[in-house]
């Protein structure tokens, strides 16, 4: 598969960008703005897992984020503001249980 990039005229990657693994699977999807990620991401794993989804605001998460496991099972949920987590935030063991909630301010 080939990537799709794209560059601003300072040669920054802008706009709407896929990369994939040399295995043909996809490693991240999103958008940059003047060489920051912007808006909705996906990475994954190699092996095609989805391992991260959310959103970036000017290269820092922003929103709610959902981390998984590379066996697919749900890690972390909840939310970032301006990079850092924020409010309840819950982390899953490996086999999909709760493992606990943490509360950021």
């Amino acid at each position: 598969m080939k990537n799709i990039e794209s560059y601003n005229k300072s040669g920054q990657p802008h706009g709407y960008w896929e990369e994939y693994y040399s295995n043909g699977n996809p490693w991240r999807k999103g958008h940059f703005v003047n060489g920051k990620e912007h808006s909705y991401w996906e990475w994954y794993y190699s092996n095609g897992k989805l391992w991260y989804k959310g959103n970036y605001v000017n290269g820092k998460g922003d929103g709610y984020w959902e981390i998984y496991h590379s066996n697919g099972k749900l890690w972390y949920k909840g939310n970032y503001v301006n990079g850092k987590g924020d409010g309840y935030w819950e982390i899953y063991h490996s086999n999909g249980k709760l493992q606990l909630k943490q509360f950021y301010i």
